[in-house]
């Protein structure tokens, strides 16, 4: 694929950082595209860089040298607010530590993106979402009260509810038992095929980045 075709796409991606010992290089000149709908795994030995590219791909960080492209947006050129509403609009996130907010129950930590998108009907939507996904019985719970496979259930279930056009996920079954992680995983790759949501994985699970359409291997920084 071209990398103009992309929902996402960078273009010589470089960040660094400086150390007293000298600047230190994290990604260097990395080329990539993601389309519509399409699944990749950013693989790679801890300190490869996979997780600092995904932060610059769904613009939650800024690249030292290069571009990042979101929909047709350079991210570099936008501002932090900018980059925010574009986050809000076309991207959801799954991360290893679950996040939800602990002061709100299942529901309501899925009627969230919704409210902040303005979307009416919210909490009928996020009671059906969680009810497809088989936590219809835990509603009024609040994330201390379910299981660490329920909590991962209700943060897809965060993510996805409001529809994005791309997820960002960072070791979404880092934290999860085997067999757990198989179940979240195979909710999440129903739910990106059903839903036609771009999926950037990061993991370094084989297995699972192998049943992604793409894997994308770092070395040192750099796409080998």
């Amino acid at each position: 694929m071209a990398l103009e075709d992309g929902l996402i796409v960078a273009r010589n991606l470089c960040k660094w950082a400086h150390t007293a010992a000298g600047r230190l290089t994290i990604l260097s000149e990395v080329n990539l595209a993601v389309a519509a709908g399409e699944s990749v795994a950013i693989v790679g030995e801890s300190g490869s860089g996979k997780s600092t590219l995904l932060g610059l791909l769904a613009g939650l960080d800024t690249p030292s040298r290069g571009e990042v492209w979101l929909d047709g947006v350079n991210l570099a050129t936008a501002s932090e607010d900018e980059r925010a509403e574009l986050r809000g609009q076309l991207a959801g996130f799954v991360f290893q530590s679950f996040y939800l907010l602990p002061h709100l129950t299942a529901l309501e930590n899925v009627m969230l993106p919704l409210e902040l998108k303005g979307v009416g009907a919210a909490r009928r939507l996020a009671a059906d979402f969680l009810e497809r996904i088989g936590l219809g019985g835990r509603l009024t719970h609040f994330p201390p009260q379910l299981s660490g496979g329920e909590q991962q259930r209700v943060a897809l279930a965060r993510a996805f509810v409001a529809e994005p056009a791309v997820l960002f996920a960072d070791e979404p079954t880092g934290n999860l038992d085997s067999r757990t992680g198989g179940q979240v995983m195979d909710l999440l790759f129903d739910l990106n095929g059903r839903r036609r949501t771009a999926l950037v994985l990061v993991t370094h699970d084989m297995a699972l980045a192998e049943r992604c359409g793409r894997v994308v291997r770092l070395q040192a920084g750099q796409v080998v």
